[in-house]
Formats: structure tokens, C-alpha cells, sequence
């Protein structure tokens, strides 16, 4: 085995002496083509430098699917499985470090890792069952809140040109993160927006991960008290032995979910607007198709958080040795030609055979969640508008440069409302009216919120 970050690898004269970084202006532009360039010289697996470190990145479709499912025992989550950072050799100000200190069910394996899934699980159960009142309510609140941002839109008049990323898509599960954590609407506004700036793994990651985990604490503390109808309240009935710091770190995971979320919401919005066919379908029905397709051509989130090998492992052309990182990309298995040689890019019905959600032990829990509040937002947003078109072409629209998202900077558009719709409703499936009352403990006043303020200053802007 060589000395340097890299396993000794088979005879492969093409392959470069030294990883070269991933997070280049090439990737943040078009990362297809940067896994096409890296699976020519290595195959489905590449070394390669990750903000200064050594990781192995998996895009072969069978061997991220292997690595999910890992039914040999072979990979774990539990960063102390990391050899360099055990070492001490990941630098401190590293600006991914905050994600993988975490330390909730995200990097966790065996059985803590299933008493957790089931509380989560449990925790969900109420809100993603359609025939449960919290369920249904909670439907109803996605109704509302897509149509009072829709409603900020309208007050610039019947036309108008938007960001639908900064205007609705990103605030829109901003506020059902508000109502399942039980936060005063503006409490939760920071928080949400502290989880992107750690996602984004910015300059201020590490200190927006202190405010999350302060917040999620009290927060924790609060319901222990007090229990509502609640996510908080519900993982604690559920496992009623978590500790408030246990707790606080799961409670982390939520808004996490609802960002990806809001770039789902996004992707779809796009691909519906750009596809005269797709918009030509889009229907009640349709829509879960709409959902399952984008999250195969874009999945929002497009790179995995790390597994580490257990022992020497062979994983395409390379050995990864005990210890050793690996960051499985799912955009990148998406294309691999051994997978997408069978699918029909062009069917508005496709294969659910995808990795968007995961796969074996972490699979998203969430996915009727957040399947919900993207169909909801996507049904809205078209029948309250009947014109949506790209200002920009779908191949020019700005990317948020992230290690691990594929989401929208911003959705630029041009639109026009559609008719008001009859105030006198007459029965029948249609969703609830955007009239409908505010669900207790959600503010009245939205001109006193930060982020109403926001949305109607980007309003003016315009």
C-alpha cells in the first residue's frame, strides 16, 4: 500500500498521481460532465480532493446501490470510523466538519441506529398519513401557505416576474418546518435558515451549527414540559429515553429534509415549465409521476454523506482501504450508462428504481413527506398561475455551489395569475382556500414576520 491518501490501485497509466478537486467552477456549471470526465479515466469510482480532503467518489449505479444496502457489514456512518479525522489529520476549520459532528441517526449504525428509525417513524406516521387528522391538517396548511405566497405575488399586480426559489419554493417548507417543530413562527425562520448556511457549508457553517443545536435544545426542553402536537412532542412519546442533547440532534434532521424539499419543489417547477408535454399532463395524477421523474433526472440532493469502510474493500478499480471515506454520488449513478442505457429519459412515467431516497439502512423515512409538499406546492403554484416561463433557459439558471445539494440560487420567471377562483366553494376534492384560518400558534399579523417582509421586499424589488 502506497504512503499517500490514495490505496494502492491496479496498473491504470491514465489515471493521475494526485486527486483533483471536485468542487471546481466546471462542477458547480455541470457536474454530468465532470462525472463523465472522471468515470473515463477511473471508472465508476475516483479519487478526489473535497476542499482539501482525500475522498473516494462513487458514481457507478451497482456500486453506490452496494454501499447503501451494505448487507455484508462492510461500511458504517459513525464518523469515529474515520481514519484521517481519528488521526487528527482533517483540519479543524475544515468547512464540512460541522455535518459530521452531528452525531444523530444520520451517522449512526446497528441497533441505535433502528430504536431511532423507529421513533422517527413513529414521529412521522401522523403527518405523512393522509387520513390522519394531523395528516390531513397539515395538507391544509401546505394549501394555505402556498397560496399566501402566490397571494404576496399577486399584491405587485396580475403579472409580474419572480424568483420562485427565494419567493416560494425555500419559504414554503420553511413555514411546515415551523408547524411540525412547534416553533414560534419567527424562532423557526432562523433556524431554518442556519440549517442552509450548514448545508452550504459556508464560512459561518460551524457557527450556524451552535445556534441549530441551542435552538433545537431549548426547544426539546420546552416539549418535555409541555408536549404538543408536535414532532418534538411525538419523538419523545415515542422514545421517551432520549436525552435533551439526543434529541436536539435529531430534531436537526427535519429541517434538513425540508430543504431538500424546497429544491425538489424547484427542479419540478422547472421541468414542468420547460416541457409543453409535462404541463400538457399535469394533473391531481400526474403530479407524483412529475415528482418521481425529476427526482431521477435532478435528484436535489446529489451527494451522500460519507460511509467508511470497515476493512479493505475492492470498489470499482480501486481498493478503498479500512477507514477510508467514501462520498456515493446519486446524480452521477443516475447517469451511469449501465443504468440509464434502460430508462426512457422522455416517459412522463418512469422507473422507481432510482436512489433519491436512499436505499437500505438510511433510506429517507420522509419520502412521503416531502413527495406531499412538493405535489401540493407544484399544483398551487399552476393552477394559480396560468403562465409560467423560465427568464432565463433552463441550461443558464444559477446553482447553489454545494458538496452535497443540486439546488437552485434562484428561479427566475415570468408570470401571469390566473382568474380568481368563485369564493363559494361547492364541494368536491378541491384543496382548502387559501381563506382559511390560521392553525393555532401561527402569527396573524405576517406584516410583523421577518420573512413576510422579506418576501414582500424581493416583491418590490421587482
Amino acid at each position: 500500500m502506497t504512503q499517500g491518501p490514495w490505496p494502492q490501485q491496479p496498473p491504470a497509466p491514465s489515471a493521475p498521481s494526485t486527486a483533483e478537486p471536485l468542487l471546481t467552477r466546471d462542477y458547480d456549471a455541470n457536474p454530468a460532465l465532470v462525472h463523465e470526465r472522471l468515470r473515463k479515466i477511473h471508472g465508476p469510482v475516483a479519487p478526489v480532493d473535497l476542499l482539501g480532503v482525500p475522498v473516494w467518489f462513487v458514481m457507478g449505479y451497482e456500486e453506490v446501490l452496494r454501499v447503501l444496502q451494505n448487507s455484508g457489514g462492510v461500511w458504517s456512518k459513525r464518523p469515529d470510523r474515520w481514519k484521517a479525522h481519528a488521526e487528527g489529520r482533517i483540519p479543524a476549520d475544515w468547512p464540512l466538519l460541522p455535518v459530521f459532528q452531528v452525531n444523530n441517526s444520520t451517522f449512526q449504525d446497528g441497533a441505535a441506529l433502528n430504536e431511532l428509525r423507529h421513533a422517527w417513524s413513529s414521529a412521522l406516521a401522523p403527518f405523512q398519513d393522509q387520513g390522519h387528522p394531523q395528516g390531513q391538517q397539515l395538507e391544509q396548511a401546505v394549501v394555505r401557505y402556498a397560496d399566501d405566497l402566490i397571494g404576496v405575488l399577486a399584491e405587485g399586480g396580475t403579472t409580474g416576474v419572480a424568483d420562485l426559489a427565494a419567493q416560494y419554493a425555500r419559504p414554503l417548507p420553511l413555514m411546515v418546518a415551523n408547524r411540525m417543530l412547534g416553533f414560534p413562527a419567527t424562532r423557526g425562520e432562523d433556524v431554518v435558515m442556519d440549517i442552509w448556511r450548514m448545508i452550504d457549508a459556508g464560512s459561518d457553517a460551524a457557527a450556524a451549527f451552535e445556534r441549530l443545536y441551542a435552538a433545537m435544545t431549548e426547544l426539546g426542553a420546552a416539549k418535555r414540559g409541555t408536549p404538543g402536537d408536535d414532532l418534538p412532542s411525538y419523538l419523545i412519546k415515542a422514545k421517551p429515553d432520549l436525552t435533551l442533547d439526543e434529541l436536539a440532534r435529531e430534531l436537526l434532521m427535519l429541517p434538513g429534509l425540508l430543504d431538500f424539499t424546497a429544491s425538489l419543489v424547484c427542479n419540478v417547477v422547472v421541468e414542468v415549465a420547460s416541457n409543453p408535454d409535462v404541463r400538457e399532463s399535469l394533473s391531481v395524477g400526474a403530479i407524483d409521476e412529475t415528482v418521481n421523474r425529476v427526482a431521477l433526472l435532478n435528484p436535489p440532493m446529489a451527494n451522500l454523506t460519507f460511509r467508511y469502510a470497515l476493512t479493505d474493500v475492492k470498489l470499482g478499480n480501486y481498493t478503498v482501504a479500512a477507514g477510508d471515506p467514501v462520498m456515493l454520488s446519486v446524480a452521477a449513478a443516475h447517469r451511469d450508462p449501465r443504468f440509464a442505457g434502460a430508462i426512457d429519459w422522455n416517459a412522463i412515467r418512469t422507473t422507481r428504481a432510482h436512489l433519491a431516497w436512499g436505499a437500505g439502512p438510511h433510506n429517507c423515512l420522509g419520502q412521503l413527506l416531502a413527495t406531499r409538499i412538493t405535489a401540493i406546492a407544484v399544483h398551487r403554484l399552476f393552477k394559480r398561475l396560468s403562465k409560467v416561463k423560465l427568464a432565463l433557459p433552463a441550461d443558464q439558471l444559477p446553482w447553489r455551489p454545494s458538496p452535497f445539494m443540486r439546488a437552485l440560487r434562484s428561479l427566475p420567471v415570468q408570470y401571469e395569475l390566473a382568474p380568481a377562483p368563485p369564493q363559494t366553494r361547492t364541494g368536491g376534492d378541491e384543496p382548502p382556500a387559501p381563506e382559511a384560518s390560521p392553525a393555532e400558534g401561527e402569527p396573524a399579523a405576517k406584516s410583523r414576520s421577518p420573512l413576510w417582509t422579506f418576501l414582500r421586499g424581493l416583491r418590490r424589488q421587482r
